[in-house]
């Protein structure tokens, strides 16, 4: 596994995380949370990531009960607030209310008494960004939360926030958690620039587009057991599923993957990875043994030939497609 510093911090986090969303506390028990879990840090895999909204709280508790008992230093545990967690109207966004009671929880259910990273899940429109930046200095400075990070903020509110800690003499945000990937590269034109500039390093995931980059939707097939196939969990896929198109690149993707001698997945993930300002790439297990396979990612560097086929097969967000 490699290691790196979590943007301008001395949080060192391992280059490939273990996530949770749509997996632990859903639709993978607890036998197979504590398997995934320990496969991963077998492979070196330290950083955790979480939300309360994952299964309604439920990813949380099974992570808890996982970790319950594993040296708290080895590991950092990433979870996030904003989305309703009830029908109370103070039980979202992240005014300093939610951001106290929902930390607090999170810790309960996480069996801890710190989060190395708390993340603001998205912006909050309603909610001066200020206020959400002097409660996470407080939890800080109360030793609840040791860093804090923004997922999903664009590019001008990430500045903001930056702006804001400097005017409140409260630690910065040092990362953004966006989702990225060959079929999602919208972050390269303005967010990656801009964290660059303020010293935020990304956290990024789906990084193999709900799996459609693994190559395993080839003409658009369901195999049996996949997230394609499960109507509850396929949501944010569909769309890809039905595009023809779209899955031809992805099957000149799995050539490229094959010429390597590697898998479309491991090829998606470093691709990810050669990016100097994506810290870590989350990726999703159901299996240990998909940890143990996207964790080689790692150690595959590609050629300026393989990133110049793949830019082809996927443009970025300055370039037009050819085809």
């Amino acid at each position: 596994m490699q290691y790196t510093n979590l943007g301008h911090s001395g949080l060192q986090v391992s280059r490939i995380a273990i996530g949770s969303w749509l997996t632990y506390g859903s639709a993978v028990d607890g036998s197979g949370t504590d398997a995934c879990i320990r496969a991963a840090m077998d492979a070196g895999v330290i950083f955790i990531d979480t939300a309360d909204i994952y299964a309604r709280g439920e990813a949380e508790r099974v992570l808890g009960e996982t970790l319950d008992g594993i040296q708290r230093s080895t590991y950092v545990l990433a979870s996030k607030a904003f989305w309703p967690m009830s029908d109370n109207p103070n039980d979202k966004g992240l005014s300093r209310k939610h951001l106290f009671e929902s930390c607090h929880a999170s810790l309960r259910r996480l069996r801890t008494d710190y989060l190395d990273l708390y993340q603001c899940h998205r912006y909050d429109l309603h909610t001066p960004v200020e206020e959400t930046v002097r409660a996470m200095g407080d939890l800080i400075a109360q030793g609840k939360v040791l860093y804090w990070g923004v997922s999903c903020w664009r590019a001008a509110q990430i500045k903001d926030a930056c702006h804001f800690a400097d005017a409140l003499g409260v630690p910065r945000p040092i990362s953004n958690q966006p989702p990225y990937s060959l079929l999602d590269r919208e972050i390269e034109q303005e967010v990656i620039p801009t964290c660059e500039d303020e010293g935020l390093s990304q956290v990024v995931f789906s990084p193999l587009a709900q799996g459609i980059l693994t190559g395993k939707y080839s003409g658009g097939t369901l195999p049996d057991g996949s997230r394609g196939a499960d109507e509850q969990r396929n949501m944010f896929m569909r769309g890809h599923l039905s595009d023809t198109e779209l899955l031809a690149r992805v099957d000149e993707m799995v050539t490229i993957a094959g010429d390597l001698g590697t898998t479309p997945a491991r090829l998606a993930l470093a691709w990810n990875l050669r990016m100097a300002n994506v810290a870590s790439v989350i990726v999703g297990a159901t299996r240990a043994s998909q940890v143990e396979d996207n964790v080689v990612a790692v150690d595959l560097e590609l050629s300026g030939d393989v990133i110049a086929r793949l830019d082809e097969l996927f443009p970025g967000p300055d370039e037009l497609p050819e085809f």
